[in-house]
């Protein structure tokens, strides 16, 4: 059925307009406009009073939710995530894999597309963030070392076999990554430079062969160095590098979001979660990738004080964002719409235009979220 959603102030890629409508068809956004809608006897019609009408949020790296966890490999732990992650206004995601072995990494993977054909009843699963394990050991966080290993060609190619990965993190550093890079990009997926102790120069090289991006920057990296800018340095000064950020407040400083903020400017950051097993739990025990994981007061870390993970959810973290540079919620949203949709290269998501996939939020005057809609069908009604 047709559905009419009207009486918005309407976020599209052109600007915001104080009163606005669009139809949805078929899960496609047909048509938008302003002030009065049409008459559309045959659709169903939905009065916003006023909501601000915006694109789905887009989350490329998240491990889990409520207990459960990719690396799981069931099918019914990744709908319940889904499900959850659109309460939070998550519109579609990347399920995000651990370092482990490469049987247990190969049937997480798979699990994926499995549920990628079947669907989810909630957030849309865009495929497999694969963090790991061609990384570095110096720079492994929550990853478990016992699995790092070097890029082989035999296993990634299986991964990449199950048409699920979109998204690789690997270490500029690792043997024969220049090969992986061209093979990931050849089979459209994105590449992500993280976990790694990589120079300026390396990095600078990597990206010069396609990879697009920073996995959760000041995390899992060199520390800046105004003598050795490494891979912070080179994030934040190459312009063709977008820059994942937690913003929780715990894996970054708040001053800190400004400051990368102010160098990339809001069209390169994406905001992601790295949310664990316990995002929308109680604090007590959990695990990471095999490692145990104590989260207290919400701030998840191995027994060494290491973080691991998070248990941030999308829209606080667009708060956190906001607090953090005195932006606006206009300002920030594009971080985690439009912009991971653009690194992912999926042009018909993050942004609301006459064509593109029917991936809405409604959100309150304090950014809550009051309706979430995949392919224009209702997931989430607060």
């Amino acid at each position: 059925m047709r559905k009419l959603l009207y009486n918005a102030r309407l976020l599209t890629e052109r600007g915001l307009w104080p009163s606005g409508w669009l139809l949805i068809e078929e899960g496609i956004i047909r048509q938008i406009g302003q002030d009065a809608p049409p008459s559309t006897p045959d659709a169903g019609r939905i009065d916003l009073q006023g909501s601000l009408l915006a694109p789905g949020l887009i989350d490329v790296h998240v491990h889990g939710a409520l207990g459960m966890d990719v690396m799981d490999a069931d099918p019914e732990a990744l709908r319940q995530m889904a499900r959850f992650y659109a309460q939070h206004g998550v519109t579609s995601f990347l399920a995000t894999t651990t370092t482990d072995a490469p049987d247990r990494l190969l049937a997480a993977v798979k699990n994926v597309a499995q549920v990628m054909a079947e669907g989810t009843g909630g957030a849309e699963l865009l495929g497999t963030h694969v963090e790991g394990p061609y990384i570095d050991q110096g720079r492994r966080g929550a990853q478990d070392p016992a699995h790092i290993r070097a890029p082989q060609p035999d296993e990634y190619r299986r991964l990449f076999d199950t048409g699920a990965v979109r998204l690789i993190t690997v270490a500029p550093e690792a043997p024969q990554v220049d090969e992986l890079i061209a093979f990931a990009l050849e089979h459209g997926a994105a590449v992500s430079i993280g976990h790694t102790r990589a120079s300026y120069e390396l990095v600078r090289h990597v990206v010069e062969l396609g990879a697009n991006q920073a996995t959760h920057l000041f995390n899992g990296m060199e520390p800046l160095h105004h003598r050795d800018p490494g891979v912070v340095g080179a994030a934040l000064t190459l312009d063709d590098v977008y820059c994942q950020l937690i913003a929780d407040n715990v894996h970054i400083h708040p001053a800190v979001l400004k400051l990368a903020v102010r160098a990339k400017g809001t069209g390169r950051i994406l905001l992601i979660t790295d949310a664990m097993r316990g995002a929308g739990m109680p604090d007590g025990e959990y695990n990471l990738g095999g490692l145990a994981v104590t989260v207290l007061h919400g701030e998840a870390r191995l027994p060494d004080g290491t973080l691991a993970g998070s248990t941030l959810t999308l829209d606080r973290a667009l708060v956190n964002i906001m607090a953090a540079t005195g932006l606006s919620l206009m300002d920030v949203l594009p971080m985690a719409t439009a912009n991971p949709a653009r690194a992912l290269n999926m042009p018909q998501k993050g942004v609301i235009a006459e064509g593109k996939d029917a991936d809405l939020i409604v959100l309150d005057d304090q950014a809550r979220v009051m309706l979430t809609f995949v392919g224009g069908e209702t997931v989430y009604r607060r």
